[in-house]
């Protein structure tokens, strides 16, 4: 004969607790990955902290002159950085209105046209790309591409000269044409800042592509798209916050390029929207060449130069940061 056991009404029946701590080898890695995070935190906090101090100085003496002021004349009590930062974009634009069409072509190509057997070597190399110093770009820039880095800003200036930005102060037209007039300018820099910045950006894209939903890639070819069909309407609108954001990495990077810069400019302290003529400076190169014999005062007003410089940088690369990690989530798909 059976006994009859009632079941457990609600109240007594309890949930067996569950811990969300970790334990063995997943703690240690968690307070690993915790220190490394915390304490680049910290480097980068103690950075920005030491530059803020020591440009106190400089900003109690010059205030909001020292971000319009265009002259740097330690002699003359004089000192702006005004037009180094009108340099320090000017060249940066360039170096990312050539590096973004090869960035982008060269994702696409690895992701979607390249055989499988050469995929990772092409990776490989646009990798390496961006372990080359930044002498050595500095040095392929001046001495192989800027001769022909004139003649192309000659050529722009002849055709494009109604335009602001490609305007010099000399004639296309002359017979013999002066070479000196287009060399050691913001285009010659940007030049050798743009393969310095390919690969960063680049290697961004390449990993947005390559997120892609491949369901979605074969439902296009299923009803009938052609190869660039698919990466116009699926690739590209998937990875759209891959490709900003893979640019404003690259912007953030060309903005703090310093020895390739230096080697390449012809130091000037003119504020001029011309990337052919003769002549720019930027901030990172200022800092660079002025730090060796530069007086008390002078060194504080490079390092609120590089405080700006800093804090520029900062900003751009978060917000690129942000729009990476929201274009994994292939929300872009389905525009």
């Amino acid at each position: 004969m059976s006994t009859f056991r009632p079941e457990p009404s609600i109240a007594e029946v309890t949930p067996r607790p569950l811990s969300r701590r970790a334990t063995g080898v997943d703690r240690v890695f968690t307070v690993a990955a915790t220190t490394v995070g915390a304490t680049v935190l910290v480097i980068t906090g103690g950075i920005g902290v030491f530059l803020a101090w020591q440009s106190v100085p400089t900003l109690k003496r010059y205030g909001f002159s020292f971000f319009t002021e265009t002259s740097w004349q330690p002699e003359a009590n004089i000192l702006g950085i005004g037009a180094v930062l009108g340099g320090t974009f000017s060249i940066a634009f360039v170096a990312l209105a050539i590096a973004f069409p090869l960035s982008l072509a060269t994702a696409l190509y690895i992701s979607e046209y390249a055989p499988a057997k050469i995929r990772p070597t092409l990776v490989s190399l646009i990798d390496l790309m961006a372990a080359v110093p930044s002498i050595v770009y500095g040095l392929w820039g001046y001495f192989l591409v800027m001769p022909y880095a004139a003649e192309m800003a000659l050529w722009m200036h002849k055709h494009l000269g109604f335009l602001p930005f490609f305007k010099v102060d000399a004639d296309p037209n002359a017979a013999v044409w002066d070479p000196s007039r287009y060399v050691s300018s913001a285009f010659c820099a940007g030049i050798a800042v743009a393969m310095m910045v390919m690969p960063m950006a680049c290697a961004v894209m390449r990993e947005v592509f390559a997120q892609t939903p491949p369901g979605e890639k074969e439902a296009a070819l299923a009803l009938g798209a052609t190869r660039w069909g698919v990466i116009r309407n699926v690739v590209l609108p998937f990875g759209r916050g891959g490709i900003i954001g893979g640019t404003m990495l690259g912007l953030g990077r060309a903005l703090g390029e310093t020895i390739a810069v230096l080697l390449i400019i012809s130091p000037a302290f003119d504020l001029k929207p011309r990337v052919l003529e003769v002549g720019t400076n930027s901030i990172s190169a200022l800092i660079a060449g002025r730090f060796g014999d530069a007086s008390p005062a002078q060194l504080s007003a490079l390092l609120a130069a590089g405080f700006v410089l800093f804090v520029i940088t900062l900003v751009i690369n978060t917000l690129a940061a942000i729009v990476v990690n929201r274009s994994r989530s292939g929300a872009g798909a389905e525009a």
